[in-house]
């Protein structure tokens, strides 16, 4: 029985951590988790994010202000080299930060963990997007201090961050000195560095590396009466950043400035001799900059452009700004559930601050893509993964469109890298890097990382739902064929065809490939791969004979640039409809891949809960060898592709996969929901939606700490969309056919289909789907009968069923004593592991005692 079966579907520690639908609260301070809430109280608007660290600077696990592609490159050294291996490392640089602000009274440190907190409350509102924390301090001295801070990453600006901070002398006069700083920390070790930071990286393959040299190269530092700045270049990719504040303090209380800057800190310093029941009110106004070769005195001279700007709309209006943006963002996307107890009101924050944090992953980043962390944590190095296009891109399509085009324009823009990296691995047309920050691939070990070439086919799904659901053909003409194009002639030339043994009809197979599942590496016909890589071939055929007909100027210039040529479409048609599907007649089920199922199945049940996640315990050869996966493999592509396979053949499917899943990947859960809601498994569904749900806000995984689950949060929106709410849009027609969990009594979810924003409410008892903005009318269907939405009416559909619901759970037995197809039986085992499990400080192997192991016989 999992935890959450046990405890009920919150973890989450209510008396620290209240329930409030619109806020994440937290009423006392703990020196246990700073990692985790330091993630948690981020504020990010996809192109700059701050941690939550506090003003003060101490205690922190780890400092981190990050600026979306802002990134050092670094040789990736192989052991063994071989041609078309990975060459360059990138990763994200932890940016200058601007979030110090500390403060003493009587020269004493307000500090966390060791000063007396009498009142104490920090708050992330959902509506506006602003950090705030209230706190009153009992000095060393007896005297009572009030302060009060905030903390907002702008959405409308995108390169700006407002801080302000009110302190109140409540008992008593004192001398108050607040410094305000800008600091390299990436370089400019913090002397308060605390001794469990993730800078090593141990063998922990999520976290990102350390550099052992200088990253940001000094080019540029101030500090004026009313501004101050640092300017770098890093080391070894070029790139350049620069970062400026503004101050302005208000206060009746006599003030002296000083001012200080070197090459790596920047001070104001604001002495007061603050007397009772005086507010003091400093607000800081940052800007930041970077590029990837611009000099370090344009970026200043940015800075400056933006900073007079934000002086003269004020903070007052920069926050209005800040909720209007916001008020419109719930307006598009907000996602609510009724149930009969009070435990929805924390499923309903938890919701919302799932979909916060794909807007603050995501709305800004304007042409660069969304990090797997987003910028809230260095983990995964600030790459860009296959998480986007499956897991992000839905949310946004379906509610913020114009933000999914931009996300999509990148991946345009990483065409070219796209071309070069083909021809590296000896293909034709593109092959995305499957993790990267500048178009390069960075994934240093191929199994795992190069050879999951369906991240071409994810880019495609993105591109194909983006347009069908916009109705934005102009993106397809300018930018997506040529996407659809490369990416349809790297399958033609990947695969390769082969005749039946009993002299049927020839097949389309492509070999050497990994799934999503990296579980399992480097296979032949990878059911995942295959299903996708066929519809990546089709959409391509259907998009170049759709512009061929309706827009033949834009073909004639398509075709000439790209040579494209009618026998070159053909044969991307011939390979979709011949593309190898396997299938086990005797188990009824789709085997992952050709061999899987020659795998002896890990028996997972008897697994030591110390041994999990696999990935750091056993070595990669030791699991490639058992059926086990990471994620769902075959359960996704029974999701992303579920016209094309039988109701029957998914709930087999499901049922196999399933007690082999460990769920070891926080992407898995979604998928698992999203299924087991279609194939009636409801208690399934809904227990997994809630391992997606909480995998942040309840440090599921363990790894919070290094910043959000981005693709989580965004598969969160998918579970409750297309999972409970049935919805599918197969063929470029939009469906439901709803699965509300029993204990629901309401679903309510919005959807932007072409230029009409819908309402969609669910119950036990009927659909309602009502027009909540645009004058056009939607066809759609209902559990197959067709219908059409209109602005003057809503549509009303009762609901006799959701579906064929099973109750209970599978249970995580693995189905075993099947037959295969040579007659052998499938048995399950648990590996023995070599050595101890992996020290999580120094990343060392525990080695067992092998002296007391004889002794014992």
């Amino acid at each position: 029985m999992s935890r959450r079966e046990a405890d009920g579907p919150d973890p989450i520690d209510r008396a620290r951590f209240p329930v409030d639908p619109w806020r994440l609260i937290e009423t006392s301070t703990s020196t246990e988790d700073p990692g985790l809430t330091e993630t948690l109280f981020s504020v990010a608007n996809g192109y700059l994010g701050m941690r939550g660290n506090p003003e003060e600077g101490r205690p922190s696990f780890a400092h981190g202000t990050f600026v979306n592609g802002f990134h050092e490159t670094w040789p990736i050294r192989h052991a063994e080299n071989a041609f078309g291996f990975a060459k360059t490392g990138q990763t994200i640089v932890n940016a200058p930060d601007a979030k110090v602000m500390k403060i003493y009274v009587d020269d004493e440190p307000l500090t966390f963990g060791t000063s007396d907190l009498e009142a104490y409350e920090r708050t992330l509102d959902f509506r506006d997007g602003i950090l705030r924390r209230s706190l009153v301090w009992r000095t060393p001295s007896g005297k009572r201090v009030k302060i009060d801070s905030s903390r907002m990453v702008s959405m409308t600006q995108r390169h700006l961050a407002v801080m302000t901070l009110e302190v109140t002398m409540l008992s008593g006069d004192a001398p108050l000195v607040i410094s305000s700083q800008l600091l390299n920390r990436q370089d400019g070790r913090d002397e308060y560095h605390h001794r469990n930071s993730p800078d090593a990286q141990g063998s922990d393959p999520r976290k990102a590396a350390a550099f052992d040299e200088r990253v940001l190269l000094p080019r540029m530092s101030y500090a004026h009466d009313d501004r101050m700045l640092l300017g770098y270049e890093a080391a070894k990719s070029g790139m350049t950043i620069a970062v400026a504040a503004d101050h302005h303090l208000t206060t009746r209380d006599q003030v002296d400035t000083i001012v200080r800057a070197d090459d790596d800190r920047t001070k104001m310093v604001f002495r007061v001799d603050a007397t009772e029941g005086t507010t003091l009110r400093l607000d800081k106004i940052v800007a930041y900059h970077s590029s990837r070769g611009v000099p370090v005195r344009e970026l200043s001279d940015r800075c400056d452009r933006t900073l007079d700007r934000a002086a003269g709309l004020g903070v007052a209006r920069l926050a209005e700004e800040q909720r209007r943006w916001w008020s419109d963002f719930w307006a598009a996307s907000d996602v609510t559930v009724a149930g009969p107890d009070e435990r929805f009101a924390a499923v309903q924050q938890a919701i919302r601050f799932n979909l916060f944090t794909v807007a603050q992953a995501s709305a800004r980043a304007d042409g660069i893509g969304v990090p797997a962390k987003g910028v809230t944590g260095s983990g995964y190095e600030g790459h860009y993964f296959w998480d986007t296009e499956i897991y992000v891109v839905p949310f946004l399509t379906y509610t913020q469109p114009a933000l999914a085009r931009n996300v999509l324009h990148f991946r345009s823009v990483m065409l070219p890298a796209a071309r070069e990296r083909a021809v590296e691995v000896a293909q034709k047309g593109a092959l995305f890097p499957w993790r990267t920050i500048n178009g390069e691939e960075a994934s240093a070990y191929y199994a795992a990382g190069t050879a999951q070439v369906h991240i071409d086919a994810d880019v495609v799904y993105a591109i194909v739902k983006y347009v069908a659901a916009t109705g934005d053909t102009g993106f397809l003409i300018r930018e997506g064929i040529d996407i659809l194009v490369e990416t349809s002639r790297m399958w033609a030339d990947l695969g390769f065809w082969r005749q039946s043994p009993l002299g049927g009809e020839e097949s389309f197979h492509i070999h050497g490939v990994t799934g999503p599942d990296e579980y399992t590496t480097v296979v032949n016909n990878n059911l995942f791969t295959n299903v996708m890589a066929r519809f990546n071939l089709e959409q391509a055929v259907h998009a170049v004979n759709f512009i061929k007909a309706t827009a033949p100027e834009d073909y004639r210039q398509i075709a000439g640039r790209l040579h494209l040529t009618d026998d070159e479409v053909a044969e991307w048609s011939r390979c979709a409809e011949s593309m190898r599907i396997p299938y086990d007649e005797g188990l009824g089920i789709h085997p992952q891949d050709d061999s899987f199922l020659d795998r002896e199945v890990w028996d997972l049940p008897n697994t030591p809960a110390d041994l999990r996640p696999l990935l750091l315990h056993y070595h990669p050869l030791v699991i490639y060898r058992f059926q086990v996966l990471k994620q769902a493999d075959v359960v996704m592509a029974l999701f992303l592709q579920g016209d094309r396979f039988t109701m029957e053949q998914k709930r087999a499917d499901f049922e196999y996969y399933d007690p082999i899943t460990t769920g070891d990947s926080t992407l898995s859960a979604v998928a698992q929901s999203i299924i087991a809601a279609e194939v009636g498994y409801h208690e399934v569904a809904l227990r997994y939606f809630y391992d997606a749900l909480y995998v942040d806000l309840g440090n599921l995984h363990g790894n919070t700490v290094d910043g959000m689950h981005v693709a989580s949060t965004g598969g969160v929106w998918s579970a409750l969309t297309f999972g409970f709410g049935g919805m599918r849009d197969f063929g470029g027609q939009l469906a439901f056919d709803p699965r509300l969990p029993e204990e629901w009594d309401e679903l309510v979810f919005r959807v932007r289909w072409r230029d009409t924003r819908l309402v969609v409410k669910l119950t036990e008892e009927r659909i309602e789907i009502s027009v909540d903005e645009g004058t056009g009318t939607v066809p759609l269907s209902i559990r197959g009968a067709g219908y059409t939405v209109r602005p003057d009416a809503p549509l009303v559909v009762g609901l006799p069923h959701h579906g064929a619901r099973t109750s209970g759970h599978l249970g995580p037995v693995p189905v075993v004593g099947g037959i295969r197809a040579d007659g052998s039986t499938i048995t399950a085992t648990v590996p023995e592991p070599s050595y101890g499990p992996v020290d999580p400080v120094t990343g060392e192997v525990q080695l067992p005692d092998y002296d007391h192991e004889r002794q014992g016989g």
